[in-house]
């Protein structure tokens, strides 16, 4: 599954960041591979605003859909 997919409120833990400059964007904020973020809003044909901690994050829908994810427990 990719992180364009994924709803409001949903808990995933991030697998794969394939593009280079998203990989480095996120690693400033905390966010990389094996990171668990929580979807904390998901506007209609637009970002995907993803949360780790008190930090959120705004993804663009082109790039959510490099970002494999899989469901966290």
């Amino acid at each position: 599954m990719t992180l364009d997919k994924i709803k409001k409120g949903q808990k995933v833990q991030i697998c794969r960041i394939a593009d280079e400059l998203v990989r480095a964007q996120a690693i400033r904020f905390g966010v990389c591979e094996g990171a668990v973020v929580i979807c904390a809003e998901k506007l209609p044909d637009g970002p995907v605003v993803i949360r780790k901690g008190h930090q959120e994050m705004a993804i663009g829908r082109g790039l959510a859909k490099k970002i494999a994810v899989k469901e966290a427990l």
